[in-house]
């Protein structure tokens, strides 16, 4: 458990936060730039001091200003990887690694190159790497200091898209496989949705929300942060069923079911996280037939919102909202209301 309990002046703005982070999983802190994110993970770290308060690590005080406790960064047992890679250039892949671990267990070197998918660079130089696999053995190296948190300050950011999708699943993997907290800068929603498990949201400095990623994304606070011409939910569904010949897999949502193309990491059971754009729903008044369309939904419109040029609604299916953007021409042919049951009809779901 980290406990996070500080104020720190940073030029304009005043840094406040107050939060406990849970022991396992990644907690991903998001906002606009000169919000404070990274300002907050270097007091974590010891990189930065501050004014006042108290950082509590697995019941270790790191810092408290009222007891004049700071540890210095090389005290407090933390891993931190930067959004450049810092490798050194004249090691090879397992010297780095090898860099801080301060035991001679080599099978555990092994263990996280193989965890991290490194295990056939161990003799390389990094010059000779790509800007992903320079990443992970980054990370690799964090990992093998045995840190009691993990802190990552937008490690994708200077990625192209390919080793950036690429990293995002070892990344995903690895918050599965150890047992410490993950702190998480990033300004990529694409990256919070994928790997976080629960989404800190600051805006000049303060915390104006924190919670599980699902609630933060629906609440009120985070509407701006939706694109403009629609809505998108997002919903974390289990998996419940296959089809092998099609090569695609179910999620159920109550007693109905959205398909999407089969994931082989994942399993039955497996709580995967979808996002469905409005655009891409369409809305019927009886349940199509013989359509090209595989996921067609029964659900209750629970909400109506004019907008400019559209008309969103929000569809209650079973414990989960879906939204669709319709024309004012659609919504007034179809004389829709709220309380009435409808099909919607969605196009796209990614993941």
């Amino acid at each position: 458990m980290l406990k996070i309990s500080v104020e720190q002046q940073l030029g304009q703005i005043q840094l406040a936060v107050d939060i406990e982070v849970p022991s396992k999983g990644i907690t991903a802190i998001f906002g606009r730039s000169g919000a404070g994110k990274s300002s907050l993970i270097n007091l974590v770290a010891g990189l930065a001091t501050a004014n006042k308060g108290e950082i509590i690590l697995n019941n270790r005080t790191l810092f408290n200003s009222e007891k004049g406790i700071n540890l210095p960064p090389e005290k407090r047992n933390i891993g931190y990887v930067f959004q450049e890679h810092r490798l050194f250039p004249h090691y090879r892949v397992q010297k780095n690694l090898a860099y801080g671990y301060n035991r001679s267990d080599s099978a555990k070197i092994l263990q996280i190159a193989e965890m991290l998918g490194i295990e056939h660079l161990l003799e390389r130089y990094p010059n000779s790497l790509s800007g992903g696999e320079k990443q992970r053995v980054a990370i690799g190296r964090a990992l093998l200091t045995e840190p009691d948190i993990l802190l990552m300050d937008e490690p994708l950011s200077a990625l192209d898209l390919p080793r950036k999708n690429e990293l995002m699943g070892y990344l995903d993997k690895l918050s599965k496989n150890i047992e410490i907290p993950i702190l998480y800068v990033s300004h990529s929603l694409d990256e919070v949705v994928r790997l976080a498990d629960r989404l800190l949201l600051i805006e000049q400095g303060k915390v104006i929300a924190y919670d599980q990623v699902a609630n933060v994304w629906h609440s009120p606070q985070f509407a701006e942060w939706q694109p403009d011409s629609q809505k998108v939910s997002l919903l974390e569904l289990p998996i419940v069923d296959r089809q092998s010949q099609y090569q695609m897999q179910a999620l159920g949502i109550g007693e109905q079911q959205i398909w999407i193309n089969q994931q082989d990491r994942h399993q039955i059971g497996d709580l995967l996280r979808i996002t469905i754009a409005s655009r891409d729903v369409s809305i019927t008044l009886e349940k199509p037939k013989q359509s090209s369309i595989r996921n067609i939904l029964q659900g209750q419109i629970c909400k109506i919102e004019a907008q400019s040029d559209r008309l969103d609604l929000q569809i209650q299916v079973s414990d989960q909202q879906i939204w669709a953007s319709i024309s004012r021409w659609s919504f007034d042919e179809l004389k829709l209301s709220l309380g009435q049951f409808v099909y919607l009809q969605i196009k796209t779901v990614s993941l």
